[in-house]
């Protein structure tokens, strides 16, 4: 019998508002990395870096954050 593999990893939800205007809803950053002392300022800079990544892959400039919200539930 084949045993199925727990998923462990529990995500927050966040919304980010860049400095253009645009928004874009629930963005997964790891709950793990949020228990620390800073809490959800480490979720900005979790995105961020996504960020980079996507404008890497796509050759498109990255945005600028303005603001970095939980999403509501």
């Amino acid at each position: 019998m084949a045993m199925k593999r727990r998923n462990l990893s529990t995500f927050v939800l966040f919304d980010v508002t860049y400095a253009d205007g645009t928004r874009t809803s629930n963005r997964k950053v790891l709950e793990s990395l949020l228990n620390g002392l800073d809490g959800d300022d480490v979720a900005r800079e979790v995105i961020e870096a996504q960020d980079r990544e996507i404008a890497a892959s796509s050759g498109r400039p990255g945005r600028i954050i303005k603001s970095v919200t939980r999403s509501r539930g």
